[in-house]
């Protein structure tokens, strides 16, 4: 039996030779990505826990991609676009959330081999999660403190909080359509935290009472329900995965850890959509 030359892809025009002309790793920046994993120690699990903090942070610049993008359709009236951003921002922190069981097989002693040399380096002050909180409209000014030796990100902070947030766009939908009359949201001041209103749950409950006659808004307010149900799922997994790793010691950022996480998991970035359904 003769055997079958090794196949040769060449032969089916696939490109073999880039000599000045623009590779896979050349577009994707592959050098750049693949040397910015720096270990501090010579331990084996200290490159797991880089490449899984550095993913996270490529996975949050799309979100932010994403929402910034959903939101100017929302505030323009073109909601059907901004379906599929929301849509794909739920699917990211789904992404996300099944990270943390990669991250969960590191145990406790491997973390605490390397720990030490994080410094006060932390999760909590990343600014691109503070970003995404602030734009799905969780504005804590405190939160602003950890970047203040940073004026280049304190600009992108400030510039969030000076402009109506992800869910102030999707209310004002709701006021647009007819179904809200309070002037005095048309004038809060955006760069606060939303607070629950009972006008705006009576209107998102009139979506929902009727979703065939408001179908578009029917539609936005599951997306937003989709992403906050995937967004919490993240945030409960961080708290399980921390109190796996590290118990209940206090986070290198000086945080209480998972007492912290836990407290954060209480905050709801929608609540009218949530507590509409008791009314139903």
């Amino acid at each position: 039996m003769t055997e079958n030359p090794p196949y040769n892809p060449s032969t089916e025009g696939a490109q073999m030779r880039f000599d000045g002309r623009m590779s896979y790793s050349d577009y994707l920046g592959l050098d750049m990505v693949l040397e910015a994993q720096k270990p501090r120690t010579d331990t084996h699990d200290e490159m797991l826990f880089i490449i899984q903090h550095q993913t996270s942070e490529l996975w949050m610049r799309l979100v932010l991609h994403e929402m910034a993008t959903a939101r100017r359709s929302i505030a323009d009236g073109q909601l059907q676009p901004a379906f599929k951003m929301l849509s794909r921002v739920a699917k990211i922190f789904e992404q996300l959330n099944n990270a943390w069981d990669v991250l969960r097989t590191m145990t406790p002693s491997e973390y605490t081999a390397f720990r030490d040399d994080l410094g006060q380096s932390s999760g909590f002050q990343s600014w691109q999660y503070r970003l995404i909180e602030f734009t799905l409209g969780n504005r804590n000014h405190a939160m602003i403190q950890p970047h203040a030796h940073r004026p280049d990100i304190m600009a992108k902070l400030e510039a969030e909080l000076a402009q109506p947030s992800l869910y102030d766009v999707a209310i004002d939908a709701l006021r647009t359509a007819g179904l809200l009359d309070v002037p005095a949201f048309q004038t809060r001041d955006v760069t606060q935290a939303h607070i629950f209103d009972e006008g705006v749950m009576l209107a998102w409950t009139a979506v929902y009472r009727d979703p065939h006659a408001h179908w578009e808004l029917y539609e936005l307010a599951e997306k937003l329900v989709d992403l906050e149900d995937y967004f919490r799922r993240w945030r409960f997994n961080h708290v399980t995965t921390v109190e796996r790793v590290i118990g209940f010691k206090r986070g290198t950022g000086g945080t209480g850890g998972v007492s912290y996480l836990r407290r954060i998991l209480e905050v709801e970035l929608f609540p009218e959509l949530w507590r509409l359904r008791t009314e139903l």
